[in-house]
């Protein structure tokens, strides 16, 4: 192990599962809630940018050496501007919701994914697997702005009352209706249900160099006791 990666108190792994912690809440508190409007999205979504921009902010200097902090801090910035945005309660609307989210899920999204591709030149295994991750949680930025652009286009083009369906569960005798920002407050769940466990996953897995750094270290060991 390099001495500037003993400096570090924490690893790329703690910041994945300090991220995947946030997402896994914002998913359950959008999967559990009846309430799937704007001002609920919007709420939860402020929560999780904000929390998550405090994580990457945190992370640039327990975490990333000199040199290296850039995207951490450019993906703070993206969160926390978005979140305070989504935290003004007369903004909370339909159209805010769409435009807001899909807007930052595009930026952050591109920032992200461009940093992961940038790092998979790096010359370490572990470094490579953790751009990896980057690219993956880039691209399911990118994808959840398709998403809300194409159900937002739906609803505009439903009429002036937006989209709804009307649909009936047997089992509770009760008529519910299925509106274009109902749909919208869903997939961001589903977006940060993913992004969490995938950052879980990648938090937990070894990384493909410790062993060989392991075996090094054995062996400056063994030769110094020799």
């Amino acid at each position: 192990m390099s001495s500037a990666s003993a400096a570090r108190p924490l690893e790329v792994r703690h910041l994945q599962l300090a991220r995947a912690v946030a997402a896994a809440v914002a998913a359950a508190m959008i999967t559990f809630s009846p309430d799937h409007s704007a001002a609920m999205g919007l709420s939860v979504f402020s929560g999780f940018t904000i929390l998550s921009a405090i994580l990457l902010f945190a992370a640039a200097w327990l975490v990333f050496p000199s040199g290296q902090r850039a995207g951490a801090v450019l993906l703070g910035a993206l969160d926390l501007v978005a979140g305070m945005i989504a935290g003004i309660a007369p903004l909370r609307g339909d159209i805010t919701f769409f435009v807001l989210v899909a807007v930052w899920a595009l930026a952050t999204g591109l920032a992200e994914g461009v940093a992961g591709l940038r790092g998979r030149r790096a010359a370490g295994a572990s470094t490579r697997s953790e751009a990896r991750d980057a690219v993956f949680v880039g691209a399911m930025g990118i994808v959840l702005t398709i998403a809300l652009g194409v159900v937002l286009v739906v609803s505009l083009l439903s009429g002036p009352g937006g989209y709804a369906l009307d649909y009936t569960i047997a089992e509770a005798h009760k008529t519910f209706t299925l509106t274009g920002i109902t749909i919208g407050v869903g997939i961001f769940g589903a977006y940060a249900a993913i992004v969490a466990v995938y950052l879980g996953i990648a938090g937990f897995s070894p990384r493909k160099d410790a062993e060989p750094a392991l075996a090094a270290a054995s062996h400056d060991n063994s030769g110094g006791a020799a």
